[in-house]
């Protein structure tokens, strides 16, 4: 009886002083790219979907912090990628809507799954450069830390990161010369 009374000490001082980490959405290991996009960006938003348009949860503490943490490390990355050239004459503008950050509300293990869709947009007409819906995951063991709460928001940092990486590396294959849905406007007689 007295051991299991000393473990549950232990572990509640070790709960106790464990604190809650921040949020950290930055993408390690980002290298100047190879190729670089014949435009420049010229603005870039965040937002999160609307209830009709999310593909999954989106939790209500994270209309806060989530969009501008998402924003503040997606130009991080950019910056240091190099991939747009600023003298360019094509313009685009990226736009982010997060479609789901899906925290699992219990496990030993936690995965927390993000869905983003990205949108390259020309800003002279109109064309959607590029778009994709970009899902990835986060997964935290169970070794990482005694309290639940601290996993849960590691694996949201993670997944976080793992989307915005994969977004990264789908950039550098577009082509801004061949948009995926050209604006098409009728000329007037």
């Amino acid at each position: 009886m007295k051991k299991i009374v000393l473990a549950a000490i232990i572990a509640a001082s070790v709960a106790a002083c464990s604190t809650n980490p921040p949020l950290n959405f930055s993408v390690p290991n980002i290298g100047v790219s190879a190729k670089k996009i014949d435009a420049e960006l010229k603005s870039l938003t965040v937002s999160l979907a609307r209830p009709d348009e999310a593909k999954g949860k989106i939790p209500a503490q994270a209309q806060h912090e989530v969009p501008q943490m998402w924003q503040n490390a997606l130009t991080e990355a950019l910056n240091k990628m190099a991939i747009f050239r600023d003298d360019a004459p094509r313009k685009l503008s990226l736009s982010v809507k997060i479609l789901a950050i899906d925290i699992p509300s219990f496990g030993a293990s936690m995965t927390t799954t993000t869905i983003a869709r990205y949108e390259l947009i020309d800003r002279a007409d109109g064309s959607i450069i590029y778009t994709q819906d970009v899902s990835a995951d986060g997964e935290v063991p169970f070794n990482y830390a005694f309290a639940g709460v601290i996993r849960a928001r590691e694996s949201v940092s993670r997944s976080a990161q793992n989307n915005i990486a994969q977004f990264l590396q789908a950039l550098e294959t577009v082509d801004v010369s061949k948009p995926m849905f050209p604006n098409r406007q009728e000329s007037t007689p």
